[in-house]
């Protein structure tokens, strides 16, 4: 069993752990709960050592176990990158010397990305599917939201948190505030300012703090309402609504973008990512206008004039 000075060290160095995720990181509070529910599990695994004792080997059987046990990879990957965090905080704190997950190898983890809808599907889904609703507030709401997530590239919750107040700020960008409290600007187009700014003048007697007020104007839409309204515009679109999501939506917008010349450092910005290494999984879209650029201008793509085989 492991003794109770441990225990109570662990405890200890988790809460400082937890405590330095939120004043450092600005880490949510459910990010902060799945790391406390990540640690806890592999105190578990470890007893009768203390998380501050564990080996390396305690680290790669946890591993083993919860492949054994059918866990997905990417939730193995994220339990790893928590104990990782973990171990090098220990280390700057002078807990101990080592980080056991150090020689320790990510689960491979296979990119499952949407497939993104092509231009003439947005300009579809935009010029059709927020048209003809029950309403002229519906309308409006879905070109105010259509508009806004593909001209900017929002995650559905960096939308619907959007205050009201957002386009009262006149000028070329929207301020936005991520995951773990991080802000970033992003451009904002003309015909979304002018979506947003009919929004909030038809809602003006609301007086909601939310740009998308929900059936409680003082409470944001939710996440469920959203899917309703994207659900209905995919339909009058004529698209399938199972290739129509906010996630598509963000994903399209960036891969039309690395289709027309933008940089990954660029999309890394507008995204909100705080890894580039999560941008990189958008570089599959970029082959074929690779592939093109050097059949049209390498010197050696041609043969004499002929045309390159595409093959």
């Amino acid at each position: 069993m492991a003794r109770d000075g441990d225990v109570q060290g662990d405890s200890r160095h988790v809460e400082a752990f937890l405590e330095m995720l939120a004043a450092e990181r600005g880490a949510a509070l459910k990010t902060r709960q799945a790391y406390a529910s990540d640690l806890a599990d592999f105190a578990t695994h470890c007893a009768p050592l203390s998380l501050s004792e564990a080996r390396g080997e305690d680290v790669r059987s946890y591993l083993a176990e919860l492949s054994r046990a059918g866990l997905a990879a990417r939730t193995a990957a994220r339990r790893l990158s928590c104990l990782r965090q973990f171990y090098r905080f220990l280390m700057l704190e002078s807990v101990r010397e080592d980080d056991p997950t150090e020689r320790q190898q990510a689960p491979k983890i296979v990119s499952s990305l949407p497939r993104p809808l092509d231009e003439d599907e947005i300009r579809l889904l935009l010029e059709t599917g927020t048209r003809g609703h029950e309403n002229e507030r519906r309308d409006i709401v879905s070109r105010a939201a259509l508009e806004l997530l593909y001209t900017t590239g929002l995650r559905i919750s960096e939308l619907l948190a959007l205050p009201a107040t957002c386009v009262h700020v006149r000028g070329p960008m929207l301020l936005v505030r991520g995951k773990g409290g991080r802000e970033r600007l992003v451009p904002l187009s003309r015909s979304a300012r002018e979506a947003a700014d009919q929004l909030v003048h038809l809602d003006r007697d609301l007086g909601s703090p939310w740009l998308f007020p929900g059936r409680d104007p003082q409470k944001h839409l939710t996440r469920q309402g959203f899917d309703k309204i994207l659900l209905a515009c995919a339909l009058k679109a004529g698209l399938d609504p199972d290739r129509v999501s906010p996630h598509v939506l963000r994903h399209s917008f960036a891969s039309h973008l690395l289709a027309h010349g933008a940089d990954l450092r660029a999309l890394q910005m507008l995204l909100g990512h705080a890894d580039i290494a999560t941008t990189q999984i958008y570089t599959q879209v970029m082959s074929e206008r690779l592939r093109q650029a050097v059949a049209a201008h390498h010197p050696l793509a041609r043969k004499a004039g002929a045309p390159v085989d595409a093959d």
